[in-house]
């Protein structure tokens, strides 16, 4: 656990929906605090030494070359104290109090954190006046407020709550910026009243919410809290939105399978003797390396190797020419073959990547080519950035925010050991049900919905993505797949995460991977792999699909009117398809089962419309 005075989050949390950047609300010394997640600056700050120099790192060397960075630096955790005697470790991660303005829940008074009383070194202030009054003698502790504001360039900024009030001319208050009321007089965001005492103007919180209603307000102020001094100019308008909402705080992840030949062992035993030898030229290294061998560390782990100063100059050697062949814009295609091609079963005890080949189930045929149980898996997922109200699949790299003020050698990864099953479909039966014109026309209209919202945010007639037929299948493939092993060998649901491999203008992959994603022993039990025994795995392909058949909100959700608009799905809602977001790699955004098993309209639309007549 990452720990500060305020509380505790998982490791895992800081490179996901508690990155730097994000707002975590804790509670502290009987009182409730909000605050921003400090930039990576703090890291180096906090838990030296800097950057990779720190013990807690860790390799992934495909994913360091697509991010351009020299390695990855895990969430810093303080270690265990061994006995009494040994001191408390002093270190911790910074938080930033956001927002500035907190609320008195008993006088419903409002204003910024230095108006209220505090004790020295307490994290949460109180509000005197109720305090005194309070019939339990108790302190009052003061909340955040719960409207913040935020545009799409990731900055954040404080509700500007004496602007909305409006002040009439000549009061005090306006000048010195001081406390005014907040409270509930009705239901609805129109009962909710901002009032100033001093001049009686008065003002509810209707239409908050509305990009119109800020159409005319200056421009975002760029406040980039979670960073030191390093405020940037803006030309977007900010827009209000709630402190806990899920559209504050999208985490940027890139994340990569350890597959061979590019697997991590030499390079985290070599640990810091990696870097300079793999600077130092060919014909140097194993004089190097001999020199090397007067320090006892290095002396051990050349042993640990079992090679000779010239063998382990030739391994590093090969190590980098296999990073020269590194093809960062197909990362994923690299791990597709490798399940595909790797008939042999990998037995190294020190191996990251163990894989055994299944039988496809004769119901199967002619839909699943490959079932590949994945015994062993290491994942590396690294945050290299955040979005605020879109997902970053919704903006442009511009609108990605950064965490840390200058570039820095190295990013927030986490690495995930677990198990998993490999899917890929049929090529050839994904080709031809593809171009089917009943196909083509609902992707088409897809399409056309997330290029028309693109324009009416952006002005921009061209989409980031456009997203295909075979891509919509293996999502939705794999969302009610993920949904049924929750049912078959008793995971979460937040414990089971997608990766898809299938291009989003088609391309020539078409399949999935469905994986333990928790960082703990939950995920190396076994029981998700060996639901993908050709035993097993062929009724529980069925039941998948069969269970996507009817909805409880149908006709409805067959229909197209569940989704949301936003999602870009057709037939999708949480009672068929949708997932957890942290299980989704698309945030839940283009979904249609329809696409698996038809509709009583159009049945040739189902990928599985053959399976379910079958059977």
């Amino acid at each position: 656990m990452a720990k500060n005075d305020l509380g505790e989050i998982r490791r895992a949390s800081l490179v996901s929906t508690f990155g730097p950047g994000a707002v975590v609300d804790f509670r502290a010394s009987g009182g409730a605090v909000s605050g921003v997640v400090a930039g990576l600056e703090t890291w180096d700050e906090k838990f030296p030494p800097a950057g990779l120099a720190n013990r807690q790192t860790v390799t992934e060397r495909r994913l360091q070359k697509k991010l351009q960075v020299s390695g990855f630096r895990l969430p810093p955790v303080l270690e265990t104290r061994t006995s009494k005697d040994d001191k408390e470790d002093s270190r911790r991660l910074v938080a930033t109090r956001f927002p500035i303005w907190l609320q008195c829940p008993h006088c419903d008074r409002i204003g910024r954190s230095s108006d209220w009383a505090n004790i020295a070194g307490n994290p949460t202030p109180y509000c005197g006046e109720c305090s005194r009054t309070s019939e339990t003698g108790r302190k009052i502790h003061v909340i955040p407020v719960r409207f913040v504001m935020a545009c799409e360039n990731g900055h954040l900024d404080d509700f500007p709550w004496h602007f909305w009030v409006r002040h009439k001319e000549g009061c005090r208050n306006a000048g010195r910026q001081g406390f005014l009321d907040f409270r509930s007089e009705s239901a609805g965001l129109a009962g909710l009243v901002v009032k100033c005492r001093e001049c009686g103007a008065r003002r509810s919180m209707e239409g908050v919410f509305s990009k119109k209603m800020w159409a005319n307000s200056a421009n975002c102020a760029g406040k980039r809290p979670w960073l030191a001094e390093a405020d940037e100019n803006c030309d977007l308008k900010p827009v209000c939105v709630q402190r806990g909402a899920s559209n504050l705080y999208f985490p940027v992840v890139e994340s990569a399978l350890s597959i061979p030949p590019w697997m991590p062992n030499l390079r985290e035993k070599l640990g810091g003797f990696w870097g300079p030898l793999s600077l130092t030229f060919p014909e140097d290294r194993a004089k190097q390396i001999e020199r090397y061998c007067e320090d006892p560390s290095f002396r051990h782990v050349l042993d640990s190797l079992g090679k000779s100063p010239a063998e382990l100059a030739a391994l590093i050697e090969t190590e980098l020419n296999q990073d020269a062949e590194i093809d960062i814009d197909h990362l994923r295609l690299a791990e597709y073959k490798q399940f595909l091609n790797s008939k042999t079963e990998v037995s190294d005890k020190e191996s990251e990547f163990e894989i055994r080949h299944e039988p496809v189930p004769t119901a199967l045929e002619g839909l699943v080519s490959d079932v590949v149980r994945a015994v062993r898996l290491r994942q590396v997922q690294a945050i290299r950035g955040f979005t605020r109200i879109n997902p970053p699949g919704e903006l442009e790299e511009g609108n990605i925010a950064l965490l840390s003020e200058h570039k820095l050698p190295w990013l927030p990864a986490i690495e995930v050991r677990g198990e998993g099953i490999f899917v890929a479909l049929d090529e050839e039966q994904v080709e031809i049900w593809e171009q089917r014109s009943a196909v083509l026309d609902r992707v088409r209209r897809l399409n056309d919905d997330h290029a028309r919202s693109w324009h009416e945010r952006h002005g921009e007639e061209s989409t980031p993505k456009k997203i295909s037929a075979r891509f919509l299948l293996c999502h939705t493939l794999s969302h009610i797949v993920m949904k049924q092993l929750t049912l078959e060998c008793g995971y979460s649901s937040s414990a089971i995460q997608e990766r898809l491999y299938a291009d989003e203008e088609g391309g020539e992959m078409a399949g999935f991977l469905i994986y333990t994603a928790t960082s703990d022993a939950d995920g190396t039990l076994g029981g998700l792999q060996r639901q993908g025994r050709s035993d097993r795995f062929g009724e529980m392909f069925f039941n998948a699909v069969r269970g996507a058949e009817w909805c409880s909100s149908d006709p409805l959700c067959i229909e197209d009117l569940m989704g949301a608009s936003a999602s870009f799905s057709r037939s999708a809602c949480h009672a068929c398809v949708l997932a957890p977001e942290t299980a989704c790699e698309e945030f839940n955004h283009f979904l249609d089962r329809a696409l698996i098993v038809g509709t009583p309209d159009q049945p040739e639309l189902g990928f599985c419309s053959t399976l379910l007549e079958k059977y």
